[in-house]
Parts: C-alpha cells; sequence; structure tokens
C-alpha cells in the first residue's frame, strides 16, 4: 500500500521564525506602553474631573449655586448638612458610585467654590500630593486643557 502522508501542520522552523518575530515585536513595543504610566494617571486624572465637572453642573442646575468649599465634593454624594437648605437635591446624588472617586494618585481631589480661575477650581495634585510640581507631579487643573 502506498500511502500519502497528507498531515497538515506547521515545522519546528516555522515554529521558531514566529516565536523570534513574536520576541522582536515584544522588544520593541513593550517598552514604550510600560513607560506611560504616569501618562494614563494624568490622563485618567482629566477624565475624573470633567465626571466631576458634570455633576457639579447639575447640581448648580437643580439648587441655583455650586456647592461651597465647606460642603466641598461629599454635597455630590449626600445632601448637605450646612448652609442653606436645598430643596431639590437629587435623591441619589450626582456622582455615580455613591462616593466621590480618589484621584489616580488615591488623593482626594481639591474643591475651591468660589475659585480663583473661575465659579470653583478642581484639582488632582500629581504624584507627589504637593502643589505644583513638573512632571509625574504636575497638578491637574480644571481650569487647563492638556
Amino acid at each position: 500500500m502506498n500511502r500519502r502522508r497528507n498531515e497538515k501542520g506547521f515545522t519546528l522552523i516555522e515554529l521558531m521564525v514566529v516565536i523570534v518575530i513574536l520576541g522582536i515585536l515584544a522588544g520593541l513595543i513593550v517598552p514604550r506602553i510600560m513607560g506611560r504610566p504616569d501618562e494614563a494617571r494624568r490622563a485618567k486624572a482629566r477624565i475624573q474631573i470633567e465626571s466631576i465637572e458634570t455633576a457639579l453642573k447639575l447640581y448648580k442646575l437643580d439648587n441655583g449655586n455650586y456647592p461651597t468649599t465647606e460642603q466641598g465634593l461629599q454635597a455630590l454624594v449626600e445632601a448637605p448638612a450646612t448652609g442653606t437648605p436645598l430643596k431639590n437635591w437629587r435623591q441619589g446624588g450626582y456622582l455615580e458610585k455613591g462616593k466621590v472617586p480618589k484621584d489616580p494618585w488615591d488623593n482626594d481631589f481639591i474643591y475651591l467654590s468660589p475659585g480663583a480661575h473661575g465659579e470653583y477650581d478642581l484639582t488632582s495634585r500629581g504624584a507627589d500630593g504637593e502643589p505644583d510640581g513638573e512632571g509625574k507631579n504636575k497638578d491637574v487643573n480644571s481650569w487647563e486643557s492638556d
């Protein structure tokens, strides 16, 4: 009997070539991706600030003004106990998950109302949690656009 072997598959050489190509790609791409966690955190802080700003605008629409500095961002998740009593405060609050988020470095956002740059100022202090700074320590502010 004359059997033809009609097996399909990859040879060892073909597999080795694919592994080498994947290794080269990983060597080029991974360092670029791994070198950007600080940029990703800054982008996340910007997105969080925009989300909080949306909640602040909804709060103002319902109540006629922004929360005071004393009331802080907590006024977005529970009705403020200080200041003028609010009749139109939304049940369930203005932020998803019912809590004020921390910034990407696990610090509280800084909220001032009235602010030095507008009706309110909202800031993430960066990696060091201190005012100003450079690089990964640079503040992310509501009044600045990146």
